[in-house]
């Protein structure tokens, strides 16, 4: 079971196309069920917040919610771009809790939001209920092995799936993240911070990259530097207890960083943290 960081309410005849105008990924394929993914950047690319994006219950109404993206930061974004639209952004996260079943789910539950999550590599289906139904839902899943927060925790950094603002926030870009395959449409047309991600597509390299790290003994609180010699040359973003040590998510200088040495988490210190470069969420 979680709470929402944030579960917006948006109506009106232009909630559509205004959404369309502002969100990072496509709503065009957005059906009747489900939801799509993406971000709500600033002018200069840089990523604000994230969110999953639903359909309501009627073509003028429309469900924005997100693990960890503040709903003050995300209605904040939405409304200083409402000039003349025709659109209502009401928060109501006080109002809904949410339970995260691994797998396949359980088909459809009555009163419940459904769609497919981001906490693991496998399957992973969210239901999003009216705080006042949620001992319902529990009953539905009678039986199921529940997951501590910190197990949830580990599942997602071993995916490489960055949690916004935490791993990735307002001083980077999505592609530092790996978020460009899977919260970025090229293709969509204008939206905030598109002209950053067409030249990061077409000519550009980051130079910082958020990867995955494991490193012994006990983890420091993040966000924590990292460090190879004398230089910093990371950040650590995310951990979690992992066996006799710690798995996490580090946001690395590609430009500074030695691929094949490993990182320190004092300024000298032994290399105690190994770390992988690849793609993220893979």
């Amino acid at each position: 079971m979680w709470k929402p960081a944030a579960w917006l309410r948006v109506t009106g005849s232009d909630s559509f196309s205004f959404l369309q105008g502002q969100f990072t990924n496509d709503l065009r394929g957005l059906g009747e069920s489900g939801a799509v993914y993406g971000l709500w950047l600033n002018h200069k690319g840089r990523v604000l917040a994230d969110s999953f994006v639903l359909r309501g219950g009627g073509t003028e109404e429309f469900w924005v919610g997100s693990y960890f993206s503040e709903a003050a930061a995300i209605r904040e974004r939405l409304e200083a771009y409402v000039i003349a639209d025709d659109v209502v952004v009401e928060d109501v996260t006080a109002e809904w809790m949410g339970v995260t079943v691994f797998g396949r789910g359980e088909g459809r539950i009555e009163g419940a939001l459904g769609f497919s999550g981001r906490r693991a590599r496998g399957a992973c289906v969210e239901w999003v209920v009216p705080a006042g139904a949620i001992e319902t839902v529990k009953a539905r899943l009678e039986g199921a092995v529940e997951l501590s927060a910190e197990e949830v925790e580990r599942r997602r950094i071993e995916a490489g799936i960055a949690a916004v603002p935490r791993d990735i926030g307002p001083g980077e870009l999505p592609n530092e993240g790996g978020l460009e395959t899977t919260a970025i449409s090229y293709t969509k047309g204008c939206y905030l911070g598109q002209e950053v991600m067409a030249r990061l597509k077409s000519m550009g390299q980051v130079r910082r990259r958020l990867v995955r790290v494991r490193g012994s003994g006990e983890a420091p609180a993040p966000p924590a530097g990292v460090f190879q010699g004398e230089r910093k040359v990371g950040e650590l973003r995310s951990a979690v207890r992992s066996g006799d040590g710690f798995v996490g998510l580090a946001l690395v200088s590609l430009l500074n960083a030695r691929a094949e040495a490993g990182l320190a988490l004092t300024e000298g210190g032994p290399e105690v943290v190994s770390w992988f470069s690849g793609d993220m969420e893979t």
